[in-house]
């Protein structure tokens, strides 16, 4: 029997989106972000040249048709990605109404967001007075602080002296539907920010906010302090069963790796491994030898989006595609016959942009043991339709590419 490997670049996006100039980041419409189209001309420009030199080295990736996907998609030139494809390649559009984590997985997974989210305006305070009582009530403080819409290493280094000593959370939120609680882990306590964001979630969840995000952080005023990888986001359940309950229910297990378990709130989903991007990738080789026929491995490489895309740092987003491609060239040769590997990404978060928000695009769509192929333009859910169709398994919606 066949096996799936569903592998989310975050953040990864190839521009074109047709709708992209009704998002922004700011005050600037997202009309012509393009995550990796720029990567790659930032990287021949010598403009990308911190722990890394040259153009983009992604061999593997571009093999697969990296470079065609993204010239498909935006038409916007690739120096470096000129491979021609062995793979299958494409690329996908979304229709849900956001840019965001839940709005991009759930989707890929078959089920668009019926819905719009709910933000917080941008500004100070920017929560309700009964929201803020309602945290204050659950973690038996007289007080939050933060209030505001903030970068999580910035306002942590803002206000961590404050925060220890009152044992006040941090909250705060982005231009994503999210609430966040910063909390050092000795101090406050893991499992009291855990267990506060656990109780609050159903609230903001009634809000349409998608996710409630405990972030704890450790250190000291000498050593600096520093996000940990017990970050735990509870998302709302998507409205439908999605592509890991198809598989569930015909009888394949599933594995998750990263956060794929919060995302989909584990469902349809019989295990799932956290860590840092390095740990997870461990974990995908260890899949590629003991995932079971039938059974779809679904993983989300995260640090795209939240070292590099976030932080607008080009160079470092290229050393993470390359590492990856690097990895990602071990993989596809521990793979069987009768494996499909699919590659892809969320939306867009270009490190060239204005701002620090998620950008726009569409996504590439590379498939590896399926041999070579145009997919063209697909849409999200053509992906779980896709994956569905190679184990077996009938689509309630979407159409298979291969």
């Amino acid at each position: 029997m066949a096996r799936a490997f569903l592998v989310v670049m975050d953040s990864v996006g190839c521009g074109g989106a047709p709708d992209a100039a009704q998002f922004f980041n700011g005050a600037v419409p997202d009309s012509g972000a393009n995550t990796l189209a720029h990567i790659a001309q930032a990287c021949a420009a010598g403009q990308a040249e911190d722990g890394r030199s040259g153009p983009l080295k992604v061999p593997h990736l571009d093999a697969l048709g990296l470079g065609a996907a993204t010239r498909l998609a935006s038409g916007d030139e690739t120096p470096g990605l000129s491979a021609t494809p062995l793979g299958l390649w494409g690329a996908a559009t979304e229709v849900s109404p956001g840019k965001d984590t839940p709005s991009g997985h759930w989707e890929l997974a078959g089920v668009p967001v019926p819905w719009d989210w709910g933000y917080f305006p941008v500004k100070t305070p920017c929560f309700p007075e009964d929201l803020v009582a309602e945290v204050c009530r659950l973690a038996g403080t007289k007080e939050i602080l933060g209030n505001c819409h903030a970068s999580g290493t910035v306002i942590i280094n803002d206000l961590v002296e404050e925060h220890i000593r009152t044992g006040f959370p941090i909250c705060y939120t982005s231009a994503d539907s999210v609430f966040q609680i910063a909390a050092h882990e000795e101090h406050f306590g893991l499992e009291k920010l855990q267990q506060l964001c656990r109780d609050l979630a159903p609230t903001l969840h009634a809000m349409k906010i998608g996710r409630v995000i405990a972030r704890p952080f450790v250190g000291d005023s000498v050593a600096g302090f520093e996000r940990t990888t017990n970050r735990r986001d509870y998302a709302i359940a998507p409205p439908k069963p999605v592509l890991t309950n198809w598989i569930q229910d015909a009888g394949g297990a599933v594995h998750g790796v990263g956060k794929i378990g919060d995302i989909f709130t584990m469902a349809g989903i019989d295990d799932c491994t956290k860590g840092a991007d390095a740990k997870l990738m461990q974990d995908l080789h260890k899949w590629a030898d003991d995932a079971e026929d039938g059974s779809l491995t679904f993983a989300n490489f995260v640090e795209f989006d939240s070292l590099y895309g976030h932080r607008r740092d080009i160079a470092g987003y290229a050393r993470a595609l390359e590492w990856f491609d690097a990895e990602i060239g071990v993989f596809m040769k521990e793979m069987r016959e009768g494996d499909l590997l699919v590659l892809t990404a969320d939306h867009g978060n270009d490190p060239s942009w204005t701002g620090t928000d998620h950008t726009r695009e569409r996504v590439p769509v590379l498939c590896a043991g399926v041999g070579a192929k145009e997919a063209g333009i697909v849409e999200f859910v053509d992906i779980a339709a896709s994956i569905a169709t190679h184990l077996g398994v009938t689509p309630p919606r979407g159409r298979s590419f291969l």
